[in-house]
C-alpha cells in the first residue's frame, strides 16, 4: 500500500510540473466556449488533458481560484488588445479605421470560439455582479478607442460618440452573422462594405471647393 501512495505521488509531481497553468486556463476557456460556464469542472478538465485532478492543484487552489484567473487573463487580454489599436495611429484618420474595423470584424468573426466565451460572459454577468463590473470595464475601453478614432476623423465629440455607439453595435451584430454555419466571404465584405460605407466614409467632412 505505502509503495502504490509513493508511485501515484510521483505522478502526480510529474504531471503537475508538466502542464502549467496557462494549460488549465485554456482548457477552462474552451470548456466556456463549447457549452457556458456550467462545462468548467476540474474532473472533466483533468480527463481532457490526460492527467488526475492532483495535477490541478498545483495551480489553483479550488474551482473558484480557476475561474477567476481565466476571467482575470481574459480582461488583461481584451484591454492589451484595444491599448494596442489605440497605439497604432497615422495621419490618416480614415485609413485608421478602416484598420479598426477589419481588426474588429476579425477578432470576434474569425475566433468562434472567442465569441462564443464572451456571449457566455456576458450571460453570467446577468447574475454576477462582479462579472458585470468587468464587462463594463472591457466595453468602455472599447468605446474610449472607437470615440479617439471618429473624433479624429469627424472633429466632433458629441459625433465621435454618437458613431462609437452604432460602431460598436454594428461591430457586434456583424460578428455574430459571420459566426453563422452558412456565412460566407461574401457576406463577411457585404456586412464590411455597409459599416464602412454609412459609419466611415460618409461621416468624412466634406472637402472644401476648389
Amino acid at each position: 500500500m505505502k509503495a502504490a501512495r509513493k508511485t501515484a505521488k510521483v505522478k502526480t509531481v510529474a504531471e503537475g510540473s508538466r502542464l502549467g497553468r496557462d494549460d488549465w486556463l485554456d482548457a477552462a476557456y474552451a470548456a466556456v466556449a463549447e457549452g457556458g460556464f456550467d462545462k468548467v469542472r476540474v474532473l472533466t478538465l483533468a480527463d481532457q488533458l490526460g492527467v488526475t485532478r492532483g495535477s490541478f492543484y498545483w495551480h489553483f487552489a479550488d474551482h473558484a481560484e480557476l475561474l477567476s484567473a481565466m476571467l482575470q487573463r481574459w480582461l488583461r487580454r481584451e484591454i492589451d488588445a484595444d491599448l494596442a489599436l489605440q497605439a497604432e495611429s497615422t495621419n490618416d484618420a480614415k485609413a485608421d479605421l478602416m484598420h479598426l474595423l477589419d481588426v474588429a470584424l476579425a477578432r470576434g468573426g474569425a475566433d468562434v470560439k472567442a465569441m462564443r466565451f464572451e456571449l457566455a460572459l456576458r450571460g453570467l454577468g446577468r447574475r454576477d455582479p462582479e462579472v458585470a463590473k468587468m464587462l463594463v470595464e472591457v466595453d468602455e475601453s472599447r468605446m474610449s478607442l472607437f470615440e479617439s478614432k471618429f473624433l479624429r476623423l469627424t472633429g466632433s465629440q458629441k459625433s465621435a460618440t454618437d458613431l462609437a455607439v452604432v460602431f460598436y453595435l454594428a461591430i457586434t451584430g456583424g460578428i455574430q452573422a459571420l459566426a453563422r454555419p452558412a456565412s460566407t466571404a461574401r457576406v463577411a465584405d457585404y456586412i464590411r462594405s455597409l459599416i464602412a460605407d454609412y459609419l466611415i466614409e460618409r461621416q468624412m467632412p466634406a472637402r472644401p471647393d476648389r
